[in-house]
């Protein structure tokens, strides 16, 4: 079983960056699709951004196209998320979600997801 940790969120103002990171142990990352997710208060948890397993596949959101960047270091064991030009509607907890695949596939559906982190909070004031 892989675990899963986030890292990297905080207090940003609208329009900074900030950078997550997912570190993962039990397990080697290079047989995982990874997928970023985040909820917002009062809101249900959204898709983000997901990669395939080598990296070589990746999808966005619509709302993060063009300003979120994933990316993964398999060496590392880590799954990067890039934020800029963050908005106050990005003001969320960002959840960072595993699932193991045997193909390049990446996954956008939250029941795709088989294991999941705790959670980080991303907060962007305007």
């Amino acid at each position: 079983q892989v675990q899963l940790v986030e890292s990297g969120g905080g207090l940003v103002q609208a329009g900074g960056s900030l950078r997550l990171t997912c570190a993962a142990t039990g397990r080697t990352l290079s047989t995982y699709a990874m997928g970023w997710f985040r909820q917002a208060p009062g809101k249900e948890r959204e898709f983000v951004s997901a990669i395939s397993r080598s990296g070589g596949t990746t999808r966005y959101a619509d709302s993060v196209k063009g300003r979120f960047s994933i990316s993964r270091d398999n060496d590392k064991n880590t799954v990067t998320l890039q934020m800029n030009s963050l908005k106050p509607e990005d003001t969320a907890v960002y959840y960072c979600a595993a699932r193991q695949r045997y193909d390049e596939l990446v996954v956008t559906t939250q029941a795709g997801y088989r294991n999941w982190g705790q959670g980080t909070q991303v907060t962007v004031s305007s």
